[in-house]
């Protein structure tokens, strides 16, 4: 993957995957401490600790229609050839936390991506979900919590063109709002 934003969108459907209800994905960006940090918690069927410990080898997967399953550890090399980790804690029946971090500057860290096309993607291919969407740059902070508008469309889909519009809106320019200058 070329962007951290698909790395984030096929952790997310490896969330919806393990029948998680609740997903948040949240990206920091700290320019003063020069880091990145994406954060994607779940309330899904969790790990046992066995597979928590190979989930980062690429020729382990618990999928039967492949053999190996490449997006954390790819995502973890990237992190450590960027001064960063990758770190998978969870408990089976309560859910998975995935934290990854990155040297902000380094010249090898991957893009961060159209964001704002993850969550929508997210947000209408899982209604269901309950998404909670979070991205910091210092100490400003955009925040989407589908709840709120899922409870004003009374059942009406996301996919409904005006609604989609307005979604695209909405999280296309908060993250644009506390974007910093020069970021990619």
């Amino acid at each position: 993957m070329r962007e951290l934003a698909l790395h984030l969108l096929d952790i997310a459907e490896n969330c919806v995957a393990a029948k998680a209800r609740n997903v948040h994905i949240a990206v920091r960006e700290d320019t003063r401490q020069d880091i990145l940090s994406m954060l994607i918690q779940d309330d899904g069927c969790g790990m046992t600790p066995e597979v928590v410990a190979r989930v980062t080898d690429a020729f382990y997967t618990t999928r039967t229609t492949r053999k190996v399953g490449l997006g954390l550890p790819l995502l973890k090399l990237a992190a450590e050839a960027c001064n960063g980790f990758l770190r998978v804690e969870s408990q089976v029946g309560q859910g998975t936390s995935i934290t990854v971090q990155f040297q902000r500057s380094h010249i090898d860290r991957m893009p961060l991506g159209d964001l704002a096309a993850t969550f929508l993607s997210l947000l209408i291919t899982s209604p269901d979900i309950h998404w909670l969407f979070t991205y910091t740059v210092d100490d400003r902070l955009f925040e989407f919590d589908d709840e709120p508008v899922k409870q004003c469309l009374e059942g009406l889909p996301m996919t409904e063109p005006a609604v989609l519009a307005y979604l695209r809106e909405t999280i296309q320019s908060g993250l644009a709002e506390i974007q910093p200058a020069g970021s990619y």
